[in-house]
């Protein structure tokens, strides 16, 4: 049987990931809360997959550049740490960690625009030549989607984009500063001159999501038999043939305890367009995986109080 994230896949894609605008209703007439960059520049240019170019790409609100080598990541966590205030995991599923704009290289840059820094606790917290990454003290950014008449969004990302131990928010607003702020389609210059503050972030947040959609680790893994257990163990091996013969690449995947533990996933990709809209290119990893490479690896369970049924199913 399908995961529940992976049911509510089409529901949600129809609503929200596509940053459809919202209506906030004042005492006047409502006001349109859009998401979308402004991309009609982008008609006119070559199509091409980011770091397949062979030329400078001239527009970067077309294309992610430096940054064209886009991972999506997710975690496998067992707990959240804040159960008794509500933080619970999704069952069925993992979820997500981040959409991050690695170079064509593999290198990568972080909190490129201090003034779109919403993390509170920046990692790192200064930058190779001593410059401190400020903490930012303002309300969370689940305050800027309330803003934005974004509940369906709010709602969602409490259910599949968790942290630990510390506020969901949290997690949310350190991918946005350290991540999206490097990437060039998420520049504020790609929204045009009717670009509305913090517009930007919300679509940083539809991208994610979306692209979480095209990955859904659980049922891929689960369809090759592969669920999680605290008496079977399974081969790194079994884990990357699993996701390969349906996406056709070799992930990352990630482990603790000296490789013998899974705990996330990292899916490599070239992208047509942009980051927010455009078709992603599966690619093998081109980092090592950390897990035991001829080893059992455990891919433990959760227990009941740290996970939830996810709701409108």
């Amino acid at each position: 049987m399908l995961s529940a994230r992976f049911s509510f896949l089409l529901s949600f894609a129809a609503v929200s990931v596509f940053g459809a605008s919202n209506l906030t209703e004042t005492c006047q007439e409502p006001v349109v809360l859009s998401s979308f960059p402004d991309l009609t520049s982008c008609l006119t240019q070559p199509g091409l997959y980011s770091c397949e170019n062979t030329t400078a790409i001239q527009n970067t609100c077309c294309s992610p550049t430096p940054g064209g080598l886009v991972l999506q990541t997710q975690f496998w966590s067992t707990y959240t740490g804040l159960e008794t205030k509500g933080q619970l995991l999704p069952k069925g599923s993992w979820t997500i960690h981040g959409l991050w704009p690695d170079n064509c290289d593999g290198s990568f840059e972080q909190y490129c625009d201090p003034n779109r820094q919403f993390d509170p606790a920046p990692s790192p917290a200064k930058f190779p030549n001593g410059t401190v990454i400020s903490a930012y003290k303002g309300p969370g950014v689940d305050t800027i989607v309330e803003k934005f008449g974004r509940g369906d969004l709010l709602d969602y990302m409490n259910d599949y984009w968790i942290n630990q131990n510390a506020p969901n928010q949290d997690l949310w607003a350190h991918e946005f500063s350290k991540h999206a702020t490097c990437t060039s389609t998420f520049d504020i210059a790609c929204y045009g001159a009717k670009y509305q503050k913090n517009q930007d972030l919300i679509n940083y947040f539809d991208a994610a999501i979306r692209a979480f959609h095209q990955y859904p680790t659980y049922d891929l893994l689960a369809a090759a038999g592969i669920v999680p257990s605290n008496k079977t163990t399974y081969k790194l091996e079994q884990f990357q043939n699993a996701i390969k013969a349906q996406t056709g690449a070799v992930p990352y995947f990630g482990c603790t305890q000296n490789g013998t533990i899974l705990s996330e996933v990292w899916y490599f990709n070239h992208v047509y367009g942009t980051e927010q809209y455009g078709t992603y290119k599966t690619l093998d990893s081109t980092s090592k995986s950390s897990c035991n490479a001829t080893g059992p690896i455990q891919y433990p369970e959760r227990s009941a109080k740290s996970e939830h049924e996810v709701r409108g199913l």
